[in-house]
């Protein structure tokens, strides 16, 4: 795509995607001129052509001027193009756009706070150490509790999965190491659901993407969908490709609504999120009545980098940038961000107004593709190389 085309995109997808009348914001700008996106254009089509995935969707924007890149195709078996409105398993997005952005809302409501037990609000969650064990552990993957556990194996049903994540123990003392936990996840949901008496999906629509305007966003997408998203694996468990259902087994084996993983959405939706998550987080709103409503401060804090566990980068529900990770080398320590096991991650830095979406389907056919693990890194760079080079 081009960057005329990409200018095109942008008009017609911020008129539809926002809830508003197509705008006159430009592309991105770098100085007096527009952005020179070429260096991220080609390194995002090279990655695709050697089969990183079958296609990948770049969104960038920039005090909300916004730039987007597609390349390649809806999988390897089907052809269609894609582009901003390309719907996406997000994967472990579905932590922070849809658990942590609920949780936020909990804490800056007075429904939970941080420190307090986990006992407190789930009885169930019993064995040794557990009772030491804080929403804020959960959060930093802080809390002892092992990475996974193969629910779709072990139980014969939902509830009965429910019932193994509360009563799996700890295999190390909470707050000593940093585990990056499905399991700890899928307990904050049931923290969230609990005290507010509504499953997450519900939630995330009522009060984050109907809101927000997120119009392809949402758990267990409709079947009328199925032509703009992405299929992911051919999944042996299903013994087919999996097409607009959860690639994650546990979260299929939930119903498809879990906060570890379910959420499917867009490029498009992504920048939208992004760009409230900034504005709710530098308090750039002008006092507007933006919703959905959120503190600054929560937002702050949900985005800083905790130090609970020496050396971990982990701030609570997102990560910020560290030595080799999806952020690149050139983000500012105050980002924050996440990724998504079939190929999606999300950035943003607040001193530059910035937000960076890549989504993709790089388990497709097949989860063995370890190829678009460094496109992560390279497409944030490439953005902030083309903020900072000089126009002439």
């Amino acid at each position: 795509m081009s960057a005329t085309t990409a200018r095109l995109s942008l008009l017609a997808a911020l008129g539809v995607g926002c809830g508003r009348a197509a705008p006159s914001l430009p592309e991105p700008a770098c100085g007096p001129a527009p952005c020179h996106w070429d260096e991220l254009v080609a390194t995002v089509d090279s990655a695709v052509r050697a089969g990183a995935a079958p296609g990948a969707v770049v969104g960038v924007s920039v005090h909300g001027a916004r730039f987007y890149h597609s390349a390649g195709r809806l999988g390897v078996d089907q052809p269609r193009p894609i582009g901003p409105r390309t719907v996406y398993d997000l994967a472990s997005l579905t932590k922070v756009i849809a658990l942590t952005t609920l949780t936020m809302m909990a804490i800056d409501e007075g429904r939970i706070a941080l420190d307090d037990p986990v006992r407190r609000y789930l009885p169930a969650f019993e064995g040794p150490h557990k009772e030491w064990i804080t929403i804020r552990h959960l959060l930093t993957h802080s809390s002892g509790l092992p990475a996974h556990r193969p629910l779709w194996q072990e139980a014969p049903n939902a509830d009965s999965a429910i019932a193994l994540v509360l009563a799996t123990p700890v295999d190390t003392v909470p707050g000593t190491r940093t585990v990056y936990s499905d399991l700890g996840a899928i307990t904050v949901t049931r923290i969230i659901e609990s005290v507010y008496g509504t499953p997450i999906d519900r939630l995330f629509d009522e009060r984050i993407a109907r809101p927000l305007g997120l119009r392809a966003t949402r758990f267990r997408p409709p079947t009328s969908w199925l032509g703009r998203i992405a299929p992911t694996e051919r999944d042996p468990w299903r013994g087919r490709i999996i097409h607009g259902e959860v690639h994650d087994e546990n979260a299929a084996f939930l119903g498809g609504v879990s906060g570890h993983a379910g959420l499917f959405g867009s490029a498009e939706d992504l920048l939208t999120f992004g760009e409230w998550m900034l504005a709710v987080r530098n308090e750039t709103d002008g006092g507007t009545d933006r919703v959905p409503r959120l503190g600054g401060a929560v937002v702050r804090e949900f985005t800083r980098r905790q130090d609970l566990v020496p050396g971990s980068s982990r701030a609570l529900g997102w990560d910020t940038p560290s030595t080799g990770s999806s952020a690149g080398s050139r983000l500012s320590p105050a980002s924050f961000g996440h990724t998504g096991f079939t190929g999606t991650s999300i950035w943003l830095d607040p001193s530059r107004n910035l937000v960076v979406v890549l989504l993709s389907n790089r388990v497709n056919p097949t989860r063995d593709n370890p190829r678009l693990a460094p496109l992560r890194g390279l497409v944030a760079d490439r953005v902030v190389s083309a903020l900072d080079q000089p126009n002439h």
